[in-house]
């Protein structure tokens, strides 16, 4: 199943090759608290549902990551704040049973072992993500704005070797030690240079369209 890790409120432009660079607002992190992302309480989940006629012969999915790492720098004006996220791609996971039994009826149905275990390596296989030769993907802010009790973030995201820039929102809450940001967000796998998967002649297939779902916890020391 093509999928793959990112937000799409509003798409900014068409990915490109990307080229390593310096991480971004070096300068304004300078002058922020700096919040480590804490992976044992943060998840990022995506769901992706089957479609085509046959569409009852294949499964809706759960893919998810518990491995979610990298840095926040929290500005005393928070559109000024910036942040660094990483995900390795070979620890991502398929339908994992409390995640699916969460998610409601649409993944209340049983995915036998081998379907679960066909989607995660056509998903990390060459085709999809190609974990051997791009095991991280990379999540760069590039600006925030304030939008009442939330922020638009505008992300730049590497995957494979494309860089890709969206705008996603981002509800939160800020402690002195604590930083909680999560949200909701759809988003297509062709936006990120993905094909979905199709069989029989499109009988059988991958709707393009995801659904994300993000709570990222970040602690300052």
């Amino acid at each position: 199943v093509a999928l793959s890790i990112g937000g799409c409120a509003a798409r900014a432009h068409r990915g490109e090759p990307s080229a390593q660079g310096e991480p971004v607002h070096a300068e304004q992190a300078a002058l922020a608290r700096t919040y480590q992302v804490d992976p044992s309480e943060s998840l990022l989940i995506v769901r992706v549902y089957r479609g085509g006629t046959l569409a009852r012969a294949g499964h809706n999915h759960i893919v998810a990551s518990h491995d979610l790492a990298g840095t926040v720098y929290v500005a005393k004006d928070l559109v000024r704040s910036s942040f660094e996220l990483q995900l390795p791609v070979a620890a991502l996971t398929v339908d994992e049973a409390e995640l699916r039994a969460a998610q409601g009826a649409d993944f209340a149905a049983d995915v036998p072992d081998a379907a679960k275990e066909g989607t995660r390596r056509h998903m990390l296989g060459p085709a999809v993500l190609d974990a051997e030769h791009h095991p991280q993907i990379t999540l760069r802010s590039q600006s925030l704005e304030s939008d009442a009790d939330r922020l638009m973030a505008r992300v730049q995201i590497r995957i494979r070797d494309q860089v890709h820039v969206f705008t996603v929102p981002v509800s939160y809450t800020l402690a002195a030690n604590e930083l909680l940001a999560q949200g909701e967000l759809a988003l297509k796998q062709s936006d990120l240079g993905l094909v979905p998967f199709t069989a029989l002649l499109g009988a059988l297939q991958v709707q393009d369209e995801m659904q994300l779902q993000f709570r990222v916890v970040a602690r300052s020391e």
